[in-house]
C-alpha cells in the first residue's frame, strides 16, 4: 500500500509568515538611514542607489564584508540584540573608510535557528542605528531561517558595505614616509575581535557571569563587552577633506602586529609609543583574569586605540583638533621611522 505525503514548509521548521512579519517591523528602522541616492523600498528583489560621480574625476568603488564573531554569544546570554548590529556595521564601513572612501549603502545577512520577528527587529534597529551614525544607507538584507542547522534560539550577523572615492584622494600608504606623524584615536573597548579569547578567560558560559559587577570598570562585564564598536566614519570624512591622510589602521582582529603593517610601504615602520596609548581597564582586567603576556595582548586587540593615522608633521595639530571636533579622542602615538616594514611598540 502506497503511503501518502503531504508537508509543508511549516511542517519543517521555517515560518514564513514570521518572515513577513519581521519586514513589516524593520520598515521604520530602515526609513531612518534613507540618504540621497536610494531609489528602492525595502522588500524588493535588490536594492537600489544611484551614485553622482559628476565632482569626481574617476570614482572608485571600495567594499568591505564582515561579521561580529563571537561577540554575538553575549548578545545571546544576555537577550539583549539591539546593539550587535551596531558592530556588525563598524566593522564594515571603518574599514571603507580607511581607504579614503565614503560609504554609501550597506546590506545585512542574518542566518537563524528560527525567525523571532521582535528579535530581528532588535539586530535590524541596531543596524539601522550603525548606518545612521556612519551616514549610510540600509538598501537591503536578508533574513534566513535554519532549523535544524542553528539552534532556535541562536543567530549569525553579517554585513555588506559599497563606497565611493576619487581614486586620486584613495588612502594607500604609497605617500607615507619617515617623519610622518601617527595620531591614535580612541577605541569604545573591545570592540569585535578577541572575544573568543575573552570568553576563555571569563569562563564566559551564563547570564550570571556577564551580570558580575567590576569596580575597575564601574559597570558589569556584560554591559563593557557588549559595548558597540566605535564607529570612525564621519570624523575621518571630515578630516579627509581637510588634511592629506598618508595612511590609516582600522586596529581590529590582530591587534597592532598584523593591522598596523598592513597601512605600511616597503622600507619604512610604525614605532607606536604604548604610554601615549589610550588606557582602558577592561584590556588590564583580561590580562590579569588570562595571565596573558602583553605582546598577546597587542597581537589581538586594540588596546584602546581603535585607530592609527599617519599624516604630515605639520599638519598632526590640525588633524587631532578636526577629529577632536568630531567627537573623537585623538592624540599623538608615534610616529613613521626608516626600517624594515612592521610596527615597533616601545
Amino acid at each position: 500500500m502506497e503511503k501518502s505525503f503531504s508537508e509543508s514548509y511549516a511542517s519543517a521548521g521555517v515560518d514564513v509568515t514570521a518572515g513577513y512579519k519581521s519586514v513589516e517591523l524593520i520598515k521604520s528602522h530602515v526609513a531612518k538611514t534613507k540618504i540621497p541616492g536610494v531609489l528602492s523600498q525595502i522588500g524588493g528583489f535588490g536594492g537600489l542607489f544611484e551614485l553622482n560621480t559628476k565632482e569626481m574625476k574617476e570614482p572608485v568603488l571600495v567594499s568591505g564584508t564582515d561579521g561580529v564573531g563571537t561577540k554575538i554569544k553575549l548578545a545571546f546570554l544576555m537577550d539583549k540584540h539591539d546593539t550587535i548590529g551596531i558592530d556588525c556595521v563598524a566593522m564594515c564601513v571603518n574599514d571603507v573608510a580607511c581607504s579614503g572612501a565614503k560609504p554609501l549603502f550597506f546590506l545585512d545577512y542574518i542566518a537563524c535557528g528560527k525567525n523571532y520577528p521582535e528579535k530581528i527587529e532588535q539586530i535590524v534597529k541596531g543596524v539601522a542605528e550603525g548606518c545612521v551614525q556612519s551616514g549610510c544607507a540600509l538598501v537591503g538584507g536578508e533574513t534566513a531561517e535554519h532549523p535544524g542547522l542553528m539552534p532556535e534560539e541562536e543567530y549569525d550577523l553579517a554585513g555588506f558595505s559599497v563606497g565611493i572615492a576619487d581614486k586620486e584622494k584613495l588612502v594607500s600608504g604609497e605617500n607615507l614616509k619617515a617623519g610622518d606623524v601617527l595620531i591614535g584615536v580612541a577605541s569604545s573597548g573591545v570592540h569585535s575581535n578577541g572575544f573568543s579569547l575573552v570568553r576563555k578567560v571569563f569562563n564566559i558560559d551564563s547570564k550570571q557571569v556577564l551580570e558580575t559587577y567590576y569596580d575597575e570598570l564601574g559597570k558589569t562585564l556584560g554591559e563593557e563587552l557588549l559595548t558597540p564598536t566605535r564607529i570612525y566614519v564621519k570624523a575621518l570624512c571630515a578630516l579627509m577633506n581637510e588634511v592629506k591622510v598618508n595612511a590609516i589602521s582600522h586596529i581590529t582582529g590582530g591587534g597592532f602586529y598584523e593591522n598596523v603593517p598592513r597601512m605600511l610601504k616597503d622600507g619604512v615602520k610604525a614605532v607606536v609609543n604604548k604610554n601615549e596609548l589610550f588606557k582602558l581597564p577592561i584590556f588590564d582586567l583580561i590580562a590579569k583574569a588570562g595571565n596573558i603576556p602583553e605582546r598577546d595582548m597587542f597581537n589581538t586587540f586594540n588596546m584602546g586605540t581603535g585607530l592609527i593615522i599617519a599624516v604630515d608633521k605639520e599638519n598632526a595639530q590640525k588633524a587631532i583638533e578636526i577629529l577632536e571636533g568630531c567627537g573623537e579622542k585623538a592624540k599623538v602615538i608615534g610616529a613613521i621611522e626608516n626600517g624594515e616594514t612592521g610596527v615597533e611598540l616601545c
